[in-house]
């Protein structure tokens, strides 16, 4: 955002200020003037369009107790750090303006005439409520091309010219025109723009005079710079078509927020000016968005479709991790090198085992010891003493091809189905069968 440097004079100063970044100050056309500003009300309104920012500033001139406004009367001088758009109609620019700037080194980019015009606020029903000044108030854009740091931002220097309803406490004077470049876009990723509509920042502020077009001028009348007086004064945003907007952040967090008194689906947002405070920057800025279609929905939507999307992609999911799980199982294998043990299921009686079974000698409690109890039992009802123990499992083997110390690719499973039956007569080893059949499978867990 950029900061607000105005400068505005007049014993009947007011200053206009709105938007991102905008500061301001009042200095007089004399040296050390005894008038004070306010109150001060700069008001800045935009809504969805975000175009030209309209802003107005509402001011009036306190005159000391001792001292007439006739004898204070004299022109102020606002600086507007940014481009400004100008009344058509109003008269020719004001070469004094042009010849001010070049003076101090800026160049002019556009001049003209703003409206300016006196407020009744206890007009009576009927009567009119507005008195404009003739002429307006002339201003000059300027920049400056060959600064130590470049070019610099525009600002604009705005004449206030006496009139006499300036000091009158039941007029306010207020001066309008339209403010370029105060709604600045915030960075957002796509799915802020898609779900959420494009962001935005927007700051007025009081007292900055940092911007590098707007420090000149402060430096140079800064023996004219009127004060603000206790009168409330304020800086304020307007946000029409309030039932589409969402603020995300406020700052500072001393501002207040509201919908308006009197303005229908509008949403002021406020900070009062510290008269204390002098020339330090005081800045109200809003961080919104407009909702279009059905983002306004988005809140609602949003945590539905994560819903739904999650129960109908899941099963997906699964299956398909599963079958990359399987294909990646089947061609790559985990181990050590040299010989690979593979993968055992139900029961496999090694060697070492069946070879310390003696057929007379061994028991059904030495089988049940080496080979384990988890076997199929088979009986005959005509010979009660005798039954079969029968063992099965199945090993499969990697057939590695390349490694790479635990890991391997694998070309094809070797698979070993084994079948060992064991024949017992009164709990005595009589007969031992061994059966192996192999088979190859380009998946560990096919067939």
């Amino acid at each position: 955002m950029r900061a607000l440097a105005g400068a505005l004079a007049t014993a009947l100063g007011v200053l206009a200020g709105a938007s991102p970044a905008a500061a301001q100050f009042f200095f007089a056309e004399r040296p050390h003037p005894e008038l004070q500003v306010g109150p001060l009300i700069v008001r800045g309104s935009l809504g969805p369009a975000l175009g030209p920012v309209a802003v107005e500033v509402l001011f009036s001139v306190v005159i000391p107790p001792t001292r007439s406004a006739a004898a204070l009367a004299q022109d102020f001088f606002l600086v507007w750090p940014g481009a400004v758009t100008g009344a058509p109609g109003l008269g020719p620019p004001d070469p004094a303006l042009a010849a001010t700037v070049a003076r101090l080194g800026f160049t002019a980019l556009e001049e003209g005439r703003l409206a300016f015009r006196a407020r009744n606020l206890y007009a009576a029903p009927g009567a009119p409520a507005l008195e404009p000044v003739p002429g307006g108030a002339p201003f000059v854009t300027f920049v400056q091309a060959d600064g130590p740091l470049g070019l610099t931002a525009p600002a604009t220097l705005i004449r206030l010219p006496w009139h006499p309803r300036v000091a009158n406490r039941t007029w306010l004077m207020e001066l309008a025109f339209g403010a370029r470049d105060l709604i600045k876009p915030k960075p957002a990723t796509w799915v802020e723009r898609t779900f959420w509509g494009p962001r935005y920042r927007v700051s007025l502020a009081f007292g900055d005079v940092r911007a590098r077009a707007v420090f000149p001028l402060y430096f140079a009348h800064r023996d004219r710079v009127v004060r603000l007086s206790e009168d409330p004064s304020q800086l304020l945003l307007q946000f029409a078509e309030a039932g589409r907007l969402r603020i995300d952040e406020l700052f500072p967090p001393s501002s207040g927020r509201r919908l308006s008194e009197t303005l229908e689906n509008t949403e002021v947002v406020s900070l009062f000016l510290d008269r204390a405070e002098g020339l330090t920057p005081q800045v109200l800025t809003a961080q919104f968005g407009y909702y279009a279609g059905l983002q306004s929905w988005a809140p609602a939507l949003i945590p539905i479709l994560f819903f739904a999307l999650g129960n109908l992609a899941g099963p997906l999911v699964r299956t398909a991790l599963r079958r990359v799980g399987r294909a990646v199982a089947a061609r790559i294998h985990v181990g050590r090198g040299g010989a690979p043990a593979g993968r055992a299921e139900g029961v496999v009686v090694d060697g070492d085992a069946l070879a310390r079974l003696v057929p007379g000698e061994s028991t059904y409690a030495d089988v049940l010891r080496l080979c384990g109890p988890e076997a199929e039992e088979h009986r005959r009802l005509g010979a009660p003493e005798r039954r079969t123990l029968l063992y099965r499992g199945r090993r499969v083997v990697p057939h590695r091809r390349r490694s790479f110390g635990w890991l391997a690719t694998v070309a094809h499973w070797d698979v070993e189905h084994h079948e060992l039956e064991i024949t017992l007569e009164r709990d005595v080893v009589r007969d031992i069968q061994a059966r192996v059949r192999r088979s190859r499978l380009a998946a560990p867990d096919a067939g």
